[in-house]
Order: C-alpha cells, then structure tokens, then sequence
C-alpha cells in the first residue's frame, strides 16, 4: 500500500491527481489525505481528515509514502524507516505562499532512502522504482556539523 499524505493546511490537487492516475494505469493501492477533496479521483481512497491514530496506522503499514515536502513527514518517514518520495508544492502553480518545499527537497535530495518528483511526469517512474530504501538513520556529516554548532553556541560564556 501507498500512503499519500499532503499536510493538514493546504490540498495537493496536482499530486492526487497525478496519483489516480497512476493508481488507475498499475492497479495500485494508494490512500490519501488530501486535506480537501480533489475532484474526479476514482482510483484511490481519499480521506480529507485523519484522526493522529488512524495517520500512524497507515503511515505505518505503507510500503512507499509519496508527500509533500514537508519537515514533519520526512521526519516521520526517518523515525519508521519509510521509503520517500517527495513532490514540492510549487509557488509559480499557486500551490503555496514561497518556495520553501523547493528548497526542502532540494537539501533532502541527496539523503538516501528519500527520492524527489520534480514534476509529475517523474512521479510514475519513481514510484515504480524496484530500489526504494528507507531514509538513512544513522550520522550524516550534516547532522554531526549541526550538532557541534549548537554544542558551541550552547556552551558559550
């Protein structure tokens, strides 16, 4: 199963719709919440609201998660272990306020375990990707560096 998740503020009708579609063509399993209803999905299971139980069970059982490129699933995906591919919302398409989710799956992309859909024609193919690995759980220099920065700042007299 494909959890698909696009935050709890703003819908996502360019990723639902790209995922029915692909749900449509492959005979996948894909739920999603998509914070508000995205017209003319006939393939997958849309759910505006989730309760915080019933998001950890599907979040759990997913096999793949595909979402935004929020903090709060990358980490999430890092803490289980989960397979994730990332499509930033994109100011230009009227999707959000600026282009923080650009530069978020711009850092992240780089991480292993997490793949990024620039656009949606990158979607299928990395969906069906047959190496998807979770994101990495262990030192990246990028968190050693953080964590001796703030170490210093910390115990600065």
């Amino acid at each position: 199963m494909i959890f698909a998740t696009v935050g709890t503020q703003l819908a996502f009708p360019r990723l639902i719709t790209a995922l029915d579609a692909i749900a449509g063509l492959h005979g996948l399993e894909i739920i999603a919440q998509t914070c508000d209803p995205t017209p003319g999905t006939h393939h997958i299971e849309c759910r505006e609201h989730l309760a915080p139980a019933e998001f950890d069970a599907l979040f759990a059982r997913a096999e793949l998660v595909v979402a935004h490129a929020g903090i709060g699933t990358i980490l999430t995906a890092r803490t289980l272990a989960k397979p994730l591919l990332l499509m930033p919302r994109r100011v230009s398409l009227g999707e959000h306020r600026n282009d923080h989710q650009m530069a978020t799956a711009r850092f992240v992309a780089a991480f292993a375990g997490i793949r990024i859909a620039w656009t949606e024609s990158d979607l299928e193919a990395k969906i069906l990707d047959d190496d998807l690995r979770p994101p990495e759980t262990g030192e990246t220099p990028e968190r050693a560096r953080l964590i001796a920065r703030v170490r210093e700042f910390a115990l600065k007299d």
